[in-house]
């Protein structure tokens, strides 16, 4: 039996995303209609960029500097 390839994740459902951030939907939502989150739509579902999702966290980040 062949075990299936192993492959890095490209994008995070909402759900997804909001376990990985560690924050709610409504927030995420928040953030999305904020622009500060960039998401697409595949086959009619959202879905958030593994690279949007660290970006955000990089730029949230420069926020907390001193």
């Amino acid at each position: 039996m062949q075990t299936p390839p192993s492959f890095d994740r490209l994008a995070y459902t909402v759900s997804e995303a909001c376990a990985a951030l560690g924050i709610g939907r409504t927030s995420l939502y928040k953030l999305i209609a904020e622009r500060k989150l960039q998401t697409v739509r595949i086959a009619g579902r959202r879905l958030i960029p593994v690279a949007a999702a660290r970006a955000l966290l990089e730029s949230a980040s420069a926020w907390d500097a001193p």
